[in-house]
């Protein structure tokens, strides 16, 4: 019965809409792009137990574009995830965010950090890997992607996604990890954190950090460089000496102007230089 239920739920799952209700009020600084020249909304994804909502974007135009996987934040695939995937899309990317906490709960309604943290905590990465990799299989089959030139980025939450999902999924040719958690305790959801892979990561991940990040240690930072140094990927992380967390949230008062555009470019240069732009 609880799976006929759950089944159901995710089968009748959508996006939500605007931003998600624990980071009002919205700050002045915050991008729109607009979906001119797009084919951009909401669609369904098969997965293993029915669907899943997830927002695309891609060039209104023939042919077959570049994926990139866009992973949230905590704060789900609100308006600020819808933007960068329209960002993506303007540049040439076919850009995909799956709702990866639709099965424990709507975080967009919450206001309440600490009740969307609890929803967060029970995701486990097996179920967030499969579902990127059914994102990704949805994305050649009824989207026009290329699988040969598949990226990944993500955002906090999503920042340490995107270093277990390049070493995961064999097809994933480069990836940017924005202020992701690099060290942690190992849990029966949470089995692997990135200083875990690092040395066997095969992929190249650029990772994208603030030094005054209090979440995540310049210790632990330092850490992952030095794991990476054994292995073979050729990542690299860069930290913005004066920014904190969530640097490239322009909708936040942690937005700094300068720092997240700067990123920006070091991600399209990153894209550009291991063969995965459009």
């Amino acid at each position: 019965m609880l799976e006929v239920t759950r089944r159901k739920f995710i089968a009748t799952a959508t996006l939500a809409t605007g931003f998600t209700l624990a980071i009002q009020p919205i700050a002045s600084s915050v991008i729109h792009t607009d979906a001119n020249g797009l084919i951009a909304g909401a669609v369904k994804i098969p997965v293993k137990d029915g669907e899943i909502p997830a927002y695309r974007a891609l060039p209104n135009r023939d042919g077959h574009f570049p994926i990139i996987l866009v992973v949230q934040e905590i704060f789900g695939v609100h308006e600020h995830i819808r933007d960068i995937c329209r960002r993506f899309a303007k540049l040439g990317y076919l850009a995909i965010a799956p709702e990866l906490f639709v099965r424990q709960g709507d975080v967009s309604k919450l206001s309440d950090f600490n009740a969307i943290r609890q929803i967060v905590a029970k995701v486990p990465d097996a179920q967030v890997l499969s579902d990127l990799d059914a994102t990704v299989n949805w994305a050649v089959k009824s989207a026009r992607g290329n699988v040969a030139k598949l990226s990944i980025t993500g955002f906090c939450w999503g920042g340490r996604i995107v270093w277990l999902y390049a070493a995961h999924h064999p097809s994933v040719k480069a990836g940017v990890a924005w202020y992701g958690r690099l060290v942690g305790d190992a849990t029966a959801l949470t089995p692997q954190y990135p200083i875990d892979i690092a040395a066997t990561l095969k992929v190249p991940v650029l990772g994208l950090y603030g030094g005054q990040d209090t979440s995540i240690p310049q210790d632990t930072v330092a850490q992952m460089r030095d794991r990476l140094k054994t292995g073979s990927s050729q990542s690299d992380i860069i930290v913005y000496p004066d920014a904190g967390h969530a640097f490239f949230a322009d909708y936040r008062p942690s937005y700094r102007e300068a720092d997240a555009k700067n990123g920006w470019h070091r991600l399209q240069a990153w894209f550009k230089q291991h063969g995965v732009a459009p």
